[in-house]
């Protein structure tokens, strides 16, 4: 006899809806109109030497910034939870503020800040904006809370007594934090880089005005979409809104088998 869930159905459904309203339907209609696109576009598209670079750009600028944010984050993540110190609490709420600032603020106050008569970037030896640094520091400020917040639930969670037996034993920190504390946090860090790359990839906001959106340098996909909607190519801004789309899945894919084989390993250790 099958177990009773009551309000099962009616809860599935609806979150079934709400997932095709929101994800599946918008995915599928852009699915539809890359396949009526002209033949040929994916292939001038891979072929325009603008747009390689374009694509390129963006995704090894989202790479760094990921990669920034996974140290950074993660040492954030670290002091907020273990160490209490005064402020604390505005210092956590803080780390939200990329979420409900609107990013074309937050691009131009990281210009205003960083530029060359800015509070930071006057006291900087090297532009800091209108560059390619401009656009890593745009990408890692939307982006940072993803890997603070996929931390902070697991480092909450740790057992302190398995550092504490390791302690014990000889260890010394590096070795417990090698050895006992990162296999522990891998899956939330494989998923708060994910998550931070995924976020860099498609931000356009803030980066068009803190990046000069020079042609060959400092030119991201997501500006090359919208100069294809301007230029009425739907055609284009489609085809290169699904090649984003793609490598961004394929990301998220490979860190999601990379967090089941480590996860399950974590479990199993």
């Amino acid at each position: 006899m099958k177990p009773r869930r009551p309000g099962f159905a009616l809860s599935a459904g609806i979150t079934l809806l709400g997932a095709s309203l929101m994800i599946l339907l918008p995915l599928a209609a852009l699915a539809f109109k890359a396949g009526h696109a002209k033949v040929g576009t994916f292939a001038a598209l891979l072929g325009d030497p603008r747009v390689r670079t374009a694509c390129l750009f963006s995704l090894g600028a989202a790479l760094i910034a990921a990669l920034f944010n996974l140290l950074w984050g993660s040492l954030l993540a670290w002091v907020l939870v273990r160490y209490p110190f005064p402020g604390r609490r505005l210092a956590d709420a803080l780390v939200d503020l990329p979420f409900a600032l609107p990013t074309a603020v937050a691009g131009l106050t990281l210009a205003s800040l960083y530029g060359p008569t800015g509070w930071i970037g006057r006291l900087l030896p090297f532009s800091a904006v209108y560059n390619q640094a401009g656009v890593v520091l745009a990408l890692s400020f939307v982006s940072l809370p993803f890997v603070v917040r996929s931390l902070q639930p697991v480092l909450e969670e740790l057992p302190r007594d398995m550092e504490e037996a390791a302690a014990c034993l000889g260890a010394s920190r590096w070795a417990t934090l090698r050895r006992v504390v990162l296999p522990q946090l891998l899956p939330a860090l494989l998923s708060g880089f994910a998550l931070s790359f995924a976020r860099a990839v498609g931000e356009y906001g803030s980066v068009v005005f803190i990046s000069g959106n020079l042609p060959f340098r400092t030119e991201i996909a997501p500006l090359l979409i919208v100069v294809k909607l301007e230029q009425y190519d739907y055609d284009g801004a489609v085809a290169l809104a699904v090649i984003m789309l793609t490598v961004s899945l394929l990301v998220l894919l490979g860190v999601h088998l990379l967090h089941r084989r480590f996860g399950g390993a974590s479990r199993h250790a």
